[in-house]
Formats: structure tokens, sequence, C-alpha cells
């Protein structure tokens, strides 16, 4: 009986220590979600120095992690987000929008993609649709609603 239980937990220690080893809270690896926000945040200071090569480069790793971890956890509302943001920075505006349009399916009071859909619409010409976005977020109390109102009143250029 002793053994049966000191190999019970022998295999338990061994499985815990494999499944941690796996996982990005405890310190192990990073899940393909995690890195594309590492990357997207990095591409957003490299946009902010000019350096846009640097940033494309950056929000391509970026895409092609969220597509990864979009087919590992489908429908996330968050990472639909940063889907439709790095597809819309990379100039693919059509692609950005079905993003952004699945994951307020998913969640529709999601923060950032109210205000990054409401800033595709602006730069789409398309202010009504952006307005309704701000309307969303009007009660947030927000960076978010305080961003797209000063891009829809053309007191701050989006740079997408």
């Amino acid at each position: 009986m002793l053994r049966i239980i000191f190999s019970l937990l022998i295999l338990f220690s061994l499985t815990n220590y494999s499944y941690s080893a796996s996982t990005s809270s405890d310190g192990g690896s990073k899940s393909n979600y995690d890195k594309a926000a590492n990357l997207i945040k990095a591409a957003k200071k490299y946009e902010s120095k000019g350096k846009n090569e640097k940033a494309k480069k950056r929000y391509e790793r970026a895409l092609k992690l969220l597509i990864k971890s979009n087919k590992e956890k489908p429908n996330q509302a968050d990472t639909l987000n940063y889907l439709g943001f790095a597809t819309r920075k990379l100039g693919n505006y059509e692609e950005g929008e079905k993003y952004y349009l699945l994951g307020l399916k998913i969640e529709p009071n999601h923060k950032g993609i109210n205000e990054y859909l409401g800033e595709l619409y602006v730069v789409t010409n398309r202010i009504e649709l952006a307005k309704q976005r701000l309307n969303v977020l009007k009660n947030c109390n927000c960076e978010e609603y305080e961003e797209l109102k000063d891009i829809i009143d053309g007191n701050k250029k989006s740079k997408y």
C-alpha cells in the first residue's frame, strides 16, 4: 500500500511539473496569445518612433501567432480584438473589421474592440458607425472612450 501511495505521489509530481512547464502563469513558456500581445506592444513602440518597417514585421509575426491561438482556443474576444488590430495595422481593413465584428458577437461591450473598430470606421470614412462604437463606450469611464472621441472629433489623428 505504501508503494502505491509513493508511486502515485511521484506520478502526480511528474505530471504537475510537465503541466506547469507549458503554462505562462508560473514562469513557463508563454501562450501564442501572450507572445502575440508582446509583439503588438513592441510594434506600437516602434511605430511611435517612426520605425514602421520594424513595427510591420512584429505585426506580421503577431498575426501568425494569433491565428494559431484562435485555432487552439477559438472565438476568444481578446484574441479576435488583436487579430483585428494586427490585420488592420497591416492594411487589411476588411479582414480586420470581420475579426472585430466576430469579437463583438461574443462580447458586445469589449472596450478594445469598440475603440479599435471605431478607429477603423474613421479611417474608412464611416463616421456614423464610429459614433455608434463611441456610444457603446460612453459610460465606461475609460481611456478607450476618450481616445476614440478625440479621433472622431479630429483632435487626434488616428495612426491607422
